[in-house]
């Protein structure tokens, strides 16, 4: 067990993220101002709300279902369990919880259109009481100290700012005991993979954003920001440092899609 306290979320962002210190930050592959790429990543999500779900199935060929079922299964829901779903906006991730039999969920996103998204679905779907929805930021979430049993984070990390300040405040908001799951894109642990893995991101996948979505350069943010994104055992470090403990990653479709588990203890 880790005896350190932990930092606080900005001390944490400002320790092990040299951009933050030099005041700029990733927006795929350019550099930004750090107060200029929540609006720039806000612009993506609003244009690709609509079609998020064709989004996921293109960039994951449809793999991304399997994927969201694995994080499932790790978590393995009970009924007496609270779930905090950040940058959940659809609700793919709070559906799934409660159908698997997990207690209430809140479902936290920056982004409007990605909630009225999530809950116009769940309101075609019949509703459910057991999840809520609430606009927040992950680098300051909107809820007290020790609020969830869970918290999960599927595809939404590599488009956070700072991420060791979302990853620090994700922990604040756990219970002691509480378990934290991240599913995103991460880095193929099979060589043959990278020229096909780079032909079909670079070279067809904005392509086909464009033709589809009506929005390549969208797209093209996207497959960048996923190459720009802490490789396995580089969030595997972050989240150690942002307090977790007991960190442990799984990789799904030979490295492509990561998921890492941690906890508060």
């Amino acid at each position: 067990m880790n005896q350190d306290i932990p930092q606080s979320p900005a001390a944490v962002s400002e320790n092990l993220d040299p951009k933050i210190r030099d005041g700029m930050t990733d927006f795929g592959y350019a550099a930004v101002p750090i107060d200029q790429k929540q609006a720039k990543v806000g612009e993506v999500f609003a244009s690709v709300a609509r079609s998020y779900d064709l989004m996921n199935d293109l960039m994951s060929l449809g793999v991304h279902r399997i994927w969201k079922a694995a994080l499932m299964d790790w978590l393995a829901p009970r009924s007496s369990q609270t779930l905090l779903d950040v940058a959940g906006g659809t609700g793919d991730i709070a559906r799934l919880w409660r159908k698997r039999g997990g207690g209430n969920v809140t479902i936290c996103d920056i982004n409007p259109d990605m909630l009225a998204v999530g809950a116009d679905r769940l309101e075609k779907a019949g509703g459910d009481d057991g999840i809520t929805f609430v606009e927040g930021n992950a680098e300051k979430l909107p809820f007290p100290d020790n609020s969830f049993d869970r918290v999960a984070i599927a595809f939404g990390l590599r488009n956070v700012t700072r991420i060791d300040t979302a990853l620090a405040d994700m922990r604040r908001v756990l219970r002691p005991g509480g378990r934290f799951m991240c599913l995103e894109f991460s880095r193929p642990t099979q060589p043959w993979l990278d020229p096909i893995y780079d032909a079909y991101s670079f070279k067809i996948l904005p392509k086909v954003g464009q033709l589809v979505a009506k929005d390549g350069e969208a797209y093209q943010y996207l497959v960048e920001s996923i190459r720009k994104f802490p490789d396995q055992a580089e969030l595997t470090r972050r989240m150690e440092n942002s307090g977790f403990e007991r960190v442990s990653c799984r990789n799904l479709s030979a490295g492509i899609a990561a998921i890492h588990s941690g906890w508060r203890l």
